[in-house]
């Protein structure tokens, strides 16, 4: 079983949910993540999600657009962040990458995959490769040892559901919310019976993201769901503070907020 797979069988025993908070890899700039992925460990994160910067984020909104936009001025390339995640070889923290396509492509499947294991990536996200499509990566992958997530949404046929029951691995992303990323005042009335398709289909964890962004929010989630995905209003903290001595310390801060959140529930 992969350190995700534990971490989400550790939190079951205890009644409660993963907090994933997601930040953009060199946003702003290298250093910076580093020192904000052991400040999310320890403000309470349970699994870390690393985003790959892109120029074309199809899945993004406008705040983690902006981030890729920082990172990708920076120079930060794949090769950059699988250094950095090979400095947190002592963090036990699993971390997801979550990619588009042509970066892995443009890499090469098998060497990306390689990458990933030698350098602490326990999962790996790429919302824009269709289930259907994913057979050559779920292959590098699981030679890997990497779980593979996919995305299921609101709108997802039946078939579709039992499709990413069957090659994710790890667990499954919930989209909570139609369009982008991006944070929301408000999530669907309706969202934990959205969710329920999927647990009749499937005994994986679900996690759900898009759109939470308040610990009142993540703890709405947090009583149906086996994890809760942050990220858009963690990226905005970063950008409203990044010439701040301070930033790292609010962002601890802020997902420090959401952990309490989650750990209060009933």
């Amino acid at each position: 079983m992969s350190r995700i797979g534990q971490k989400f069988n550790a939190l079951k025993q205890k009644k409660q949910s993963a907090l994933i908070p997601f930040i953009m890899a060199g946003d702003p700039d290298l250093e910076t993540t580093e020192a904000l992925v052991y400040k999310l460990s320890e403000s309470g994160a349970d699994i870390i999600e690393l985003g790959v910067p892109f120029s074309d984020p199809l899945a993004d909104g406008t705040i983690l657009q902006a981030a890729s936009q920082r990172a990708l001025q920076n120079g930060v390339s794949l090769r950059d962040i699988f250094d950095l995640t090979m400095r947190l070889k002592k963090l036990t923290t699993p971390i997801i990458l979550m990619t588009y396509f042509n970066p892995v492509f443009r890499y090469g499947l098998k060497e990306f995959a390689a990458g990933c294991k030698q350098n602490q990536i326990d999962g790996v996200i790429i919302p824009d490769l269709p289930p259907e499509e994913a057979g050559l990566w779920i292959r590098e992958a699981r030679r890997m040892s990497l779980d593979t997530i996919f995305l299921i949404a609101q709108t997802s046929p039946p078939e579709r559901i039992k499709r990413v029951n069957r090659i994710s691995r790890g667990f499954i992303y919930f989209v909570s919310v139609t369009g982008v990323t991006g944070m929301r005042e408000k999530l669907p009335e309706e969202l934990e019976s959205l969710v329920e398709p999927i647990r009749e289909e499937s005994r994986k964890p679900v996690a759900v993201g898009f759109g939470i962004s308040n610990p009142e929010q993540a703890q709405r989630v947090g009583r149906f769901a086996d994890g809760v995905i942050v990220g858009s209003a963690i990226v905005k903290i970063i950008a409203e503070n990044i010439d701040s001595s301070s930033l790292v310390e609010k962002v601890g801060q802020f997902v420090s907020s959401f952990a309490e959140a989650l750990r209060g529930r009933t």
